[in-house]
């Protein structure tokens, strides 16, 4: 019983701090937190920028300039502030420490950023005996329908049919074929082409043609 009671004290006493140690914080959060305004411009012309990037650095919170370059973002005092746009150099700010209040103001004026741009050689304007040399050397690549017209061409064809490996219907359809001959003749001699007049046809037109000439 004297352990229950002496717990319930010390729970009514943290109940009494816990509040005071609440406010305490809290009031010394409110006193770091900086309502951050001002005015961003170019360096050289003091004109105003639209649409920069106000970002602060920690956490990643930020804003926009608008028309007139105004600008305006909560910070807590101490973080760090960047300013970018493109054309321009980034700028990075400091939000002091020790300033008084919860407000503070900046007139940030932005440094062009020097862009170098690749070299550019300027010739003379070519002859016309220079102009038809250089067109008749352009290797101009051959589109989709010539590839095709020339993939039809009959040499080419025995040529990607001598090169080219059967695919998996051409060998199975090749393996049923044989079986079947083999099966159809089955008991008895198959026939030879040697005496067979439509083979001896095929053999002079493939011969003519110069099938059997040997290739590089």
């Amino acid at each position: 019983m004297k352990i229950f009671l002496r717990y319930i004290f010390i729970c009514f006493i943290c109940a009494l701090f816990i509040p005071v140690a609440a406010k305490a914080q809290f009031e010394n959060f409110k006193d770091s937190v900086v309502q951050l305004y001002g005015v961003v411009m170019t360096a050289d012309s003091l004109q105003a920028l639209p649409s920069v990037s106000v970002v602060e650095k920690l956490q990643g919170r930020g804003t926009v300039t608008n028309n007139q370059g105004v600008f305006s973002l909560v910070v807590l005092k101490g973080e760090k502030v960047e300013f970018t746009s493109v054309g321009f150099k980034p700028k990075t700010i400091t939000i002091p420490r020790d300033i008084e209040g919860n407000q503070y103001s900046v007139l940030q004026l932005m440094v062009t950023d020097t862009v170098y741009l690749a070299a550019t050689i300027i010739k003379s304007r070519p002859t016309r005996e220079q102009f038809e040399r250089d067109f008749l050397k352009t290797n101009v690549p051959a589109d989709d329908l010539e590839v095709a017209r020339q993939n039809n061409d009959e040499n080419r064809r025995r040529v990607l049919m001598a090169s080219l490996p059967r695919d998996g219907r051409e060998a199975a359809n090749k393996y049923l074929s044989q079986q079947s001959a083999k099966y159809y003749y089955a008991g008895q001699a198959p026939p030879q082409n040697i005496f067979n007049p439509f083979a001896w046809a095929d053999f002079i037109k493939a011969w003519k043609r110069g099938d059997f000439k040997k290739k590089n």
